[in-house]
């Protein structure tokens, strides 16, 4: 490739990080562009809008949450914190040089196919948001999936403070106030039992009732515990392991908490065991889904009503990738993405992180990168090899579910289970290898 043929690749998040070490491995050109002031993405609590708060950690353990080719420092906890993680990533920068090759503080704002009107050069117009117009061959957007919050509407006016998860930072926001967290993932319950400590109310809203599970499982981390066993079909696996948790966890309607509604993994579970705790110890209530607001009361779908002072809502990020125009691809759109990755029109345009898992997410991100090198080294060398891949990526899209039948919710439209498809992106990696 000539240097007017380089790739862009939109962010130094972990995926931005795992497209420039595969793109370097195989000798392609390319830049990075990085709105924040380095590498790390989420990761850095300090970059404005980040959905970072003090108390978070991974919800997947250190052993199985790291690049192949660095695993994170044994002196990490099972569980990692927030800045250990960011320590992380910026290791993992360093190590493959990808600093040197980013430029920060320069936002995109638009990408689009060029046009005749746009003159000959490659096939890609990037728009910065100062004004500035780049060429590119390709684009690789890892900007990640949780920079939009998805806001409820809920009638009426809330006369406390109203905020998103995304801009909690510290318990000292709810010291000495009634608080009501909305939303039971994995983050509301984390906020939730953060205010339990400072508020002088704290209580949490849930939609549904969820499967909770402990984050060490027979003295191990639950992921690696699950890792280690054998590979079931979903027929077997959801009854074994709900009886199981049920073992482990006890009934937790007994703590005011809703049953399940669903079978396990049918959407995310919530990998946290403190909300429990807190709810035992009567630091923490429970409230059903929010129906309206009247001045400083909240009504529930129950008909109760409770006077708050602050409203976190939980409610998790839109499926949005605000760079691309609506052309090119639509809120929770999953369908013009095979492998959520490989835009189906547009062979030159790629997004890494489109989905959500049941298990770390780095792997994950590492395995797409190698798999978008290979391809692009394989349509550069007009190799046989990519006969194969073009045949699948003009096929059906496969199916990552384990025989478990998700949700028919947002959230688990771009969901996929590690496991298969770990496998199967490895699989296509080895055909183009």
């Amino acid at each position: 490739m000539t240097a007017g043929e380089r790739f862009l690749v939109i962010g130094a998040g972990p995926g931005g990080l795992a497209a420039a070490r595969w793109l370097s491995e195989f000798g392609i050109p390319f830049e990075i562009l990085e709105r924040q002031r380095d590498v790390g993405g989420i990761w850095d609590i300090e970059t404005p809008g980040a959905p970072m708060y003090e108390s978070a950690h991974f919800i997947s353990s250190r052993t199985l949450s790291a690049f192949r080719d660095l695993p994170m420092p044994e002196s990490y906890p099972d569980y990692p914190s927030h800045r250990q993680v960011l320590e992380y990533l910026r290791a993992y920068a360093d190590r493959h040089g990808v600093r040197q090759r980013a430029e920060f503080g320069r936002e995109v704002a638009r990408v689009r196919p060029a046009t005749g009107d746009d003159g000959p050069g490659p096939a890609w117009v990037v728009e910065l948001a100062d004004g500035e117009r780049r060429r590119y061959a390709g684009v690789v957007v890892a900007s990640g999936l949780q920079w939009t919050p998805k806001l409820p509407e809920i009638p009426g006016t809330f006369e406390g403070q109203r905020i998103h998860a995304s801009a909690y930072r510290s318990p000292a926001i709810a010291a000495g106030r009634r608080v009501l967290v909305v939303g039971g993932g994995n983050s509301g319950c984390d906020i939730a039992v953060d205010c339990s400590h400072a508020a002088s109310r704290a209580a949490i809203s849930l939609r549904r009732g969820y499967w909770f599970i402990p984050k060490h499982v027979f003295g191990v981390p639950a992921d690696v515990f699950g890792h280690k066993g054998p590979q079931l079909p979903a027929w077997i696996e959801q009854p074994v392991l709900e009886r199981l948790l049920r073992l482990l966890v006890g009934d937790v309607t007994r703590l005011g908490l809703p049953g399940p509604d669903h079978r396990l993994f049918e959407t995310h579970p919530v990998i946290n065991t403190q909300i429990l705790h807190a709810l035992s110890h009567g630091d923490l209530a429970v409230k059903p889904d929010v129906r309206e607001f009247r001045g400083s009361r909240v009504v529930f779908a129950d008909a109760s009503e409770e006077e708050f002072d602050l409203v976190i809502l939980a409610t998790g990020y839109r499926r949005v990738i605000p760079v691309l125009a609506s052309e090119l691809h639509q809120e929770g759109d999953v369908a013009s993405l095979f492998l959520n990755l490989f835009h189906r029109r547009h062979p030159a345009l790629f997004v890494l992180g489109f989905f959500e898992t049941d298990a770390g997410a780095f792997p994950i991100l590492d395995l797409q990168a190698e798999l978008v090198a290979r391809v692009l080294e394989a349509r550069r060398d007009a190799s046989e090899r990519l006969r194969r891949f073009e045949a699948r990526l003009a096929g059906p899209a496969p199916d990552f579910s384990c025989g478990v039948r998700f949700l028919d919710i947002e959230r688990m439209r771009n969901y996929v289970r590690c496991q298969p498809y770990a496998r199967y992106l490895q699989a296509a990696i080895a055909d183009l290898a």
